[in-house]
């Protein structure tokens, strides 16, 4: 591309959108890795798509590591407002869980019954980093996948000169 870096901003934003959103909405998100996975790939495939030139395993891994990190925050926003969806998921999961609360330590059994409150900016911010690491990894290895399967390019067949079995000499002066 004739020393200009690819721009990596917009098909990081679309498949990082597509991967947080997929991977924010209960009972879809049990593949939340799958989503992010396929999320860089789509990533890198947009970027093969405009790119001239063969798109390289690090270049994927570059755009699929911003798609990761945009998926956690896109993922991590869209999870608020499905805090009572999960909580009341797992109220019903403590209810099935209390038959065999007599074979538990007796600390799995405060633990399981304590209410869950509003969760802290502390907590959230903590969660969007880790889930952000977590993602971006797994937005890499997404990233030199789409790169494997979308990033190559054959080279144009020159326009206008008919192929040759054999190039003329060149002429002598």
């Amino acid at each position: 591309m004739n020393g200009q870096k690819p721009n990596l901003l917009t098909p990081a934003l679309i498949g990082g959108a597509a991967a947080g959103i997929l991977s924010g909405i209960p009972f879809i998100n049990c593949l939340c890795c799958l989503w992010i996975i396929a999320g860089s790939a789509l990533s890198a495939h947009l970027l093969a798509k405009d790119s001239p030139k063969s798109l390289t395993s690090g270049e994927g891994a570059l755009v699929g590591a911003f798609a990761g990190v945009i998926a956690a925050v896109v993922d991590s926003l869209i999870s608020i407002p499905f805090q009572a969806v999960n909580a009341a998921f797992s109220k019903r999961l403590i209810e099935r869980l209390g038959a065999y609360l007599d074979q538990m330590p007796a600390q799995w059994n405060d633990w399981l019954t304590q209410k869950g409150g509003p969760v802290s900016i502390a907590w959230f911010f903590a969660g969007l980093l880790i889930a952000a690491v977590v993602f971006a990894a797994f937005g890499a290895l997404g990233g030199v996948i789409g790169a494997a399967l979308f990033g190559k390019k054959t080279p144009p067949a020159p326009q206008g000169i008919p192929p040759s079995p054999q190039a003329p000499p060149p002429p002598q002066p």
